[in-house]
Order: structure tokens, then C-alpha cells, then sequence
């Protein structure tokens, strides 16, 4: 009798160890399949000399086609982001109707790997036509995630003088679905700003206080050229 309920402990245990470790197997499947934040070496890929991306939002989609030619780092950023899918989920959180439309902030986590690793300031070569596309400055080599598509013809940002640096150098535009871009909710303006701590710390929440605004389902290069 006693060696028999000495089996029975022995198959239980042995039971709960197969258990623990058919969970623990599924814990490493799962973190397999989890796709990286960020890699170190994401940053050594060099974009083609001429791609078009797309953009699939909650108003519809619409294409920029890229030219390395018109600033080659800002293009290289912009390749690595849109590859590895930055832009996916993102918010277009600022829309002035009557001059950008802007995208690219994420949460703190995401900006802070991407922002250790500069792009170097160029100079303008192509203007702020409306439909191109440029990175949003705050100083010297500060063009990360953050971008703009101007909604009009926006000279004045091909040679002002912004925190040390001289002009925003567009570097592709939009080909196709700028009815889609212009589209993009614009009712809040720049009352964002009231809110936009939350904006690196809590992306969903900012999304429900300013719950009208459009966002990007997803981005990705659509061919080479």
C-alpha cells in the first residue's frame, strides 16, 4: 500500500513537471514570435536610389516615391523606419490644414533606441513643394522618426534658420492619393500640444483624448526603382 501511494506522488509530480514545462516551451515560442523593438543593425542598411512606399490609413492609402539623390541620410533613416515598421499604429498627430501634416512620434521606449543613432544635417537640394516629404527638426542632427508632408507650397522652410539649422530638405512626395493626405483630420490644430506628454508616454491614451484624429494602419515599400 505505501508503495503504492508512493507511485501516485511520483506520477503527480512527474505530471505538474511536464506541465510547467509545456508552459514554459510555449513562453519561448511566444517570445520567438514577438518581433524586436529595435536592432543595432538596422541602422547599417542603406536604402536603393529610388523606392516608393505606401501608406495604408484610416482615410485610405496614398504612395511617396523616395530619391536618396535629394538628401541621402534622411532617405537612409526613412528606409530603415519604414522597413522595420516604426510607422505602423502611428498617429498623425499634428494637421494645420493650411501647411503640414505630421507623423512619426512614438512612445518614449522606440524613440530613445532610434534617437541614439543621428542623421547627420544636409543641405536643401529639393524645396518644400506641396505633397513632398521632410523630416521635423529641433536642432542640430535631431532628424529621427519625426515627419511632415506639406499640404501647400511651403518655401519659407528651404532656408530658415531653425535652432542652428538652415532649411528642412524634403527628399521624395506624394504620386499618388494626395486627396487622402488632404483628407487627414485637421479639426484640432495645434491643441494637440496641450496633451502631448502623453503622446510619448501613452500613444493609446492620447488617441482617446483626441479620439477624431487619423492614424496609419500600416507602411510599407511598395517597389524599387
Amino acid at each position: 500500500m505505501i508503495d503504492f501511494i508512493t507511485l501516485i506522488d511520483k506520477l503527480i509530480s512527474i505530471i505538474i513537471l511536464m506541465k510547467l514545462l509545456v508552459f514554459f516551451l510555449m513562453i519561448l515560442i511566444l517570445l520567438g514570435c514577438t518581433k524586436p523593438v529595435f536592432k543595432s543593425d538596422w541602422i547599417d542598411k542603406t536604402a536603393p536610389e529610388s523606392f516608393v512606399t505606401r501608406f495604408e490609413t484610416s482615410k485610405g492609402s496614398f504612395d511617396i516615391l523616395l530619391n536618396k539623390k535629394e538628401s541621402p541620410k534622411a532617405v537612409d533613416r526613412y528606409y530603415q523606419l519604414v522597413k522595420h515598421h516604426f510607422f505602423d499604429n502611428g498617429i498623425f498627430y499634428r494637421v494645420d490644414s493650411n501647411f503640414v501634416v505630421q507623423f512619426g512620434i512614438s512612445d518614449t521606449i522606440k524613440l530613445n533606441y532610434w534617437r541614439k543613432y543621428k542623421v547627420p544635417d544636409e543641405k536643401v537640394i529639393k524645396g518644400n513643394t506641396k505633397g513632398s516629404i521632410s523630416f521635423a527638426i529641433s536642432g542640430k542632427e535631431t532628424r529621427g522618426t519625426d515627419l511632415f508632408i506639406n499640404l501647400k507650397d511651403n518655401s519659407k522652410l528651404d532656408t530658415i534658420n531653425y535652432a542652428g539649422v538652415t532649411g528642412f530638405p524634403s527628399f521624395g512626395y506624394v504620386i499618388r492619393g494626395m486627396e487622402v493626405v488632404e483628407s487627414i483630420y485637421a479639426g484640432y490644430g495645434d491643441n494637440v500640444f496641450t496633451k502631448f506628454d502623453t503622446l510619448y508616454l501613452n500613444p493609446t491614451h492620447f488617441l482617446e483624448i483626441f479620439p477624431k484624429l487619423d492614424v496609419i494602419q500600416k507602411a510599407y515599400i511598395l517597389q524599387t526603382q
